[in-house]
């Protein structure tokens, strides 16, 4: 059976699942997919909660690590726009004059091959180290042995160590010793238990906080709802400024006197595939797209967003294409997308940052092709995104 073959229909199975979870999908066929999702849902839920009261009774031990610990994470998979919050926030401490190492575990990075997982288990050899994405001063991997938002965090933030692995409590015992670090954060670690937290940042998506309301895989959670009594500062991302009283007030239902910081991701620039960052020409500002026929693409978990960016900006959107999550553009998937773009007279490509790190710089471009550069803005719980970082991890000082 051909990689391909398998790989279609993979792919063909997750966007099915997501359509069934979103109720896009009618009849006894979904109805019965999702009667069968639902039951594992409940055992996902048995064994999310078993854990959590695992180590809260200290049967299962976290370990700190003698420094500060920022966790930035979900309840729900996917498209909270955690990249830029978490990039943000290790940009505004290094700039407080921490030594700053992000951990995270690079989902969809080239893992260890299996063969050699066995050999360290038989031989009881040592594992090697975390992979060094950026050791604060050169970028050493590309985004496929990275992953994609590892590989954008080290390129985005010089002086900013960036470590992938799965365990990390040996990612940050390595930060510290190899490095000197003495501030870890945390990248999608909210259910990472084994190394305990200082702060815990939660963000939800204040346009689909929680989803249908269920667990996975029947729904988008990866614990339940009452859990964001676990955080110690909630992110609404995505916001409009306009207040949500109804979720505000099952925020604090679940999480008495809990800080809320409303943030918005806002459109910065038009960054030219390709071309080097100081090259003349390599920027363009938003008031590019307004007025032209644009063909929108992308691979994240809620696309709606990044159109909607466009169509707000003026852009004249004459096709939209969307792939999976994380999804890996291969040589093909562009030359089909450049044929389209022609087909509809459109006057250059938009992509998202995130995705643009998944294409080959070698690639071919017949027409120009940009990705949209994305930073936060805080709107309400502090003055600007600096004195939520002071007055959260520099307590006692205020935010200098």
């Amino acid at each position: 059976m051909s990689q391909p073959w398998l790989k279609k229909h993979f792919n063909a199975l997750e966007l099915y699942t997501i359509d069934v979870i979103y109720g896009r999908r009618a009849g006894a066929g979904p109805a019965c997919y999702g009667a069968f999702l639902q039951t594992l849902s409940w055992l996902f839920n048995g064994i999310a909660q078993a854990r959590l009261w695992l180590y809260r009774h200290r049967i299962f031990h976290d370990q700190p690590l003698g420094c500060l610990v920022v966790v930035v994470g979900n309840l729900t998979v996917g498209g909270t726009g955690k990249t830029p919050v978490v990039e943000k926030f290790a940009r505004a401490l290094r700039d407080r004059g921490r030594k700053v190492a992000i951990l995270t575990r690079g989902y969809k990075s080239k893992s260890t091959p299996l063969w050699k997982k066995w050999w360290w288990s038989l031989t009881h050899a040592e594992e090697p180290p975390p992979r060094i994405v950026s050791d604060g001063e050169h970028v050493l991997l590309d985004s496929e042995q990275a992953g994609d938002e590892p590989f954008m965090l080290a390129k985005n933030l010089p002086g900013v160590v960036v470590l992938v692995d799965k365990n990390r409590v040996k990612s940050g015992e390595f930060a510290i010793k190899k490095f000197g670090c003495d501030t870890l954060v945390l990248d999608d670690g909210f259910q990472y238990l084994p190394l305990k937290g200082r702060l815990n940042l939660l963000l939800v998506d204040k346009t689909n906080p929680f989803g249908n309301g269920h667990l996975l895989p029947r729904g988008i959670l990866r614990e339940p709802i009452k859990h964001l009594k676990r955080a110690s500062y909630i992110f609404l991302t995505k916001s409009n400024g306009q207040r949500d009283p109804d979720l505000e007030a099952l925020i604090q239902r679940h999480n008495p006197g809990v800080d809320v910081i409303e943030c918005a991701h806002r459109p910065q620039y038009l960054q030219r595939f390709g071309v080097p960052p100081e090259s003349p020409g390599a920027r363009s500002p938003l008031t590019y797209l307004k007025g032209r026929r644009v063909l929108a693409f992308s691979g994240i978990a809620t696309p709606e967003s990044f159109e909607k960016f466009l169509r707000d900006l003026g852009a004249v959107l004459v096709g939209r294409e969307r792939f999976l999550d994380h999804y890996r553009f291969e040589r093909e998937d562009l030359a089909e997308l450049f044929a389209l773009a022609q087909r509809e007279r459109a006057e250059c490509l938009v992509t998202t940052e995130k995705d643009a790190v998944r294409i080959s710089e070698s690639l071919p471009c017949p027409l120009p092709l940009y990705y949209l550069r994305l930073e936060i803005d805080i709107l309400r719980g502090a003055a600007d995104f600096d004195e939520a970082v002071g007055r959260i991890c520099f307590p006692s000082s205020g935010a200098r």
